[in-house]
């Protein structure tokens, strides 16, 4: 048999390997999703081993071992205290809440690290949405919205570099980007969570956060949300929004969860020049140390080789769980 192009004469050695690779991966390709809450101490997340709801003071130690590690931006979720949940999340947009004093200490501190926020009401709504629930039980569009560019100036005020909209309400990302610019915050820019699908991959987010949709007696609440995140069967609807985004200001777009959906990764690097993100979601980081525990699968293989193929898919950026782990990992070689 006489074969004129055998691909395996790139793979022959380490070397050549290095020399042909096409995907490359580096700890600045990380967002580090950092939990943190009003507590003097940290405290262990039991979905998620290996991750902490942070002290203020635990968090900047944090902060500084990620930037030690290469990391250049992290993103922060609050646990809220119950006393403080209302049904219209105005804890989101308190100047001297857990968010804003958060900012302001890592900026203090780090002040060359990159802050991202999240812009959502449900870590602060007693019903758990991500968005206003009306009397009859419906998750309200405009009004929210209204709530979340007063969280999203807030947060901007407080020194945040990037602006996470996690809600899906339609008309979010340019009335956000109007808000910023009314009051100075042009340079502030908007990481939209462009696909955010309504997926079972986030239970253990919702426990780090104890943020999950909360029956009442007082009226009906939706036990999901599914009316405003995105149908997981659908791929076109993904593009739609991508458009809407774009149109209205958004500087980077970002698909979640990330490992069932890189078709959605790929279909919007086809279709925009804006950086894609890919969020490496808690069940999927879950998934992994249930079996890593287990002596299943080889973790550092498996992690490394997870983040590399959010690259291959398209995105530019890659909010993981891992990422401390996954840059000490790169570091060693």
């Amino acid at each position: 048999m006489e074969l004129s192009y055998r691909p395996r004469r790139l793979r022959r050695t380490p070397a050549l390997r290095a020399m042909v690779r096409e995907t490359q991966l580096s700890p600045a390709d990380f967002i580090y999703p950092l939990f943190v809450h009003e507590g003097a101490t940290n405290e262990a997340i039991g979905a998620m081993p290996g991750c902490q709801r942070w002290s203020l003071d635990g968090l900047i130690h944090e902060v500084g071992r990620a930037w030690e590690l290469g990391i250049r931006c992290v993103v922060l979720f609050p646990k809220v205290a119950d006393g403080l949940k209302t049904e219209d999340g105005s804890e989101s947009f308190n100047a001297g809440g857990l968010i804003p004093r958060a900012i302001k200490r890592i900026k203090e501190v780090h002040p060359a690290m990159t802050v991202m926020t999240d812009v959502a009401l449900d870590p602060y709504s007693c019903d758990g949405h991500d968005g206003i629930v009306s009397q009859e039980g419906i998750v309200l569009n405009d009004e929210t919205v209204e709530i979340l560019c007063r969280q999203a100036v807030t947060q901007a005020m407080a020194g945040a570099d990037l602006i996470g909209p996690s809600d899906m309400m339609d008309g979010r990302v340019g009335a956000i980007r109007e808000a910023l610019d009314a009051e100075g915050f042009e340079h502030v820019g908007i990481i939209s969570y462009t696909a955010k699908y309504a997926s079972a991959y986030y239970g253990p987010f919702r426990e780090a956060l104890d943020s999950a949709p909360r029956s009442t007696t007082a009226k009906p609440i939706p036990t999901n949300k599914s009316t405003y995140q995105m149908d997981p069967a659908n791929g076109r609807e993904a593009l739609t929004e991508a458009l809407l985004d774009e149109q209205e200001g958004a500087d980077i777009l970002m698909v979640k969860p990330g490992m069932a959906y890189l078709d959605i990764v790929h279909r919007l690097r086809a279709e925009t020049e804006l950086p894609i993100a890919a969020y490496n979601v808690s069940g999927e980081y879950a998934m992994v140390k249930a079996a890593a525990e287990r002596g299943w699968i080889d973790e550092k293989a498996v992690v490394l080789e997870t983040l590399l193929c959010f690259k291959r898919a398209g995105a530019d950026l890659i909010l993981t769980y891992h990422a401390c782990d996954a840059a000490t990992w790169l570091r060693q070689g």
